[in-house]
């Protein structure tokens, strides 16, 4: 059922405007007027291999495919020697589809270099990888990059209907129902090949059963559970804890649990979503709640102890409580700020009377005379001055007004004024 051409490419229709790259690629009569490499990025099942046939099957080009899975540097030295050969005798250019380029070491990726530098082949690079991570910047810089999207559902719907009756798939031998085709939707996820598969194996089933129709329990049986498409190792990977943690900072509870359970169910490391999650309890919660970084900590050591995969439900209740408390980044942005400033040389020498005073001679020197201890105070706080003199005035530490800040932010105003009553306004920047 693979299209050998475009009109037969089924999504991927911001791909196929008029002018834009990969038209041009296709139709071009002469190689010079059409761009000389292309990266084709895009989930499983999107299209990226069918794309290569069709570019190679265009023209008079000569096609060459490797899998970075297998291939060598030798073999992509080899198919390069051919392609030159090819073009010196024949004047066809090659077509060389690269796939898994992402799997391709630096070493390998820049033994392609100067083909495509020097037009020997036009490469056509397929990953499902972020190429700006994985391939490297010179072969990006001579490359068109294009992104592929996931199939609808109605491309999906057609890819089926099409296989159905067309003479390369099951030529009209069998129907499928309804709600078997929405099945196989809803199992494909976007992707074209497994929407295919999973039709092979239930007509299969069918027609040892005599059917006429497939039916929604062929498609069940055909494939008892949808694959979680999730790399540990790639885009996947880290898309699906940015959105675990915005939605957890965003109070998202439903979210959040979603994107725990696609983490849980692909097999992703527990201990790296507890670590996520205890980062989060301080950087999004800090103060407004101090209990989320308790329970954070708390949810990581049950999982340790017990294990998966009763490990997911301490990791759930963490979840829950964090999506639904008070947030607070005020601490985070406190020591960012602090640190920057440090970093920028905004800081001067400890004020005399906070230095250590412990050891011999320290006392002549001035350290700790007129500091003032806070426990001999009333209220537990004295008036004296404790950051470096360039810096007086400075906060860093801003309180919200949510949860538990809200109290935090009236103490710390009346410890403000005592500290020093001059600077207790001052709210520098």
């Amino acid at each position: 059922m693979r299209p050998t051409q475009l009109s037969e490419i089924v999504g991927q229709q911001h791909l196929l405007k008029t002018g834009s790259p990969l038209l041009r690629l296709v139709e071009a009569e002469e190689d010079r007027l059409s761009p000389s490499s292309v990266i084709l990025w895009g989930p499983p099942g999107t299209g990226k291999t069918t794309i290569a046939h069709v570019i190679a099957n265009s023209s008079k080009r000569r096609f060459a495919q490797l899998s970075a899975i297998s291939a060598g540097v030798k073999d992509v030295r080899e198919v390069v020697e051919k392609a030159m050969a090819e073009r010196d005798l024949y004047g066809n250019r090659t077509v060389l589809f690269l796939d898994e380029i992402h799997r391709f070491t630096k070493a390998q990726q820049d033994a392609l270099l100067p083909a495509v530098e020097n037009g020997w082949v036009i490469l056509v690079a397929a990953t499902t990888e972020n190429p700006s991570f994985s391939v490297i910047s010179p072969l990006l810089s001579r490359s068109i990059m294009l992104t592929l999207q996931p199939l609808t559902d109605s491309d999906i719907s057609e890819l089926i209907n099409r296989a159905i009756t067309d003479s390369r798939g099951l030529q009209g031998m069998l129907k499928i129902a309804e709600d078997a085709t929405e099945a196989i939707v809803n199992l494909a996820t976007g992707d074209g090949r497994r929407a295919l598969t999973i039709l092979e194996a239930a007509a299969s089933l069918a027609l040892a059963a005599e059917s006429d129709t497939i039916s929604v329990s062929d498609v069940e049986t055909a494939s008892n559970q949808a694959v979680v498409r999730y790399d540990k190792d790639g885009d996947q990977h880290y898309d699906v804890i940015s959105a675990f943690i915005k939605s957890v900072r965003g109070s998202d509870p439903d979210a959040a649990l979603h994107y725990l359970a696609r983490m849980i169910v692909a097999g992703e490391d527990p201990r790296f979503i507890a670590r996520r999650s205890i980062i989060l309890a301080a950087e999004d919660i800090g103060l407004a709640d101090p209990n989320a970084l308790n329970i954070a900590v708390s949810a990581a050591e049950a999982m340790q102890l017990i294990g998966m995969p009763e490990g997911r439900i301490p990791l759930a209740e963490a979840t829950v409580y964090l999506a639904t408390t008070f947030k607070s980044n005020s601490a985070y942005l406190g020591i960012e700020a602090a640190i920057a400033d440090v970093q920028a040389g905004k800081f001067d020498l400890v004020p005399p009377h906070l230095r250590d005073a412990h050891y011999p001679g320290a006392k002549a020197l001035g350290h700790g005379k007129g500091y003032k201890y806070p426990h001999d105070e009333a209220v537990g706080v004295s008036t004296q001055q404790y950051l470096p003199n360039k810096l007086v005035g400075k906060q860093y530490y801003k309180p919200t007004e949510r949860g538990s800040e809200r109290e935090i932010s009236a103490r710390l105003d009346r410890i403000r004024a005592i500290l020093d009553p001059k600077s207790a306004s001052i709210d520098e920047s």
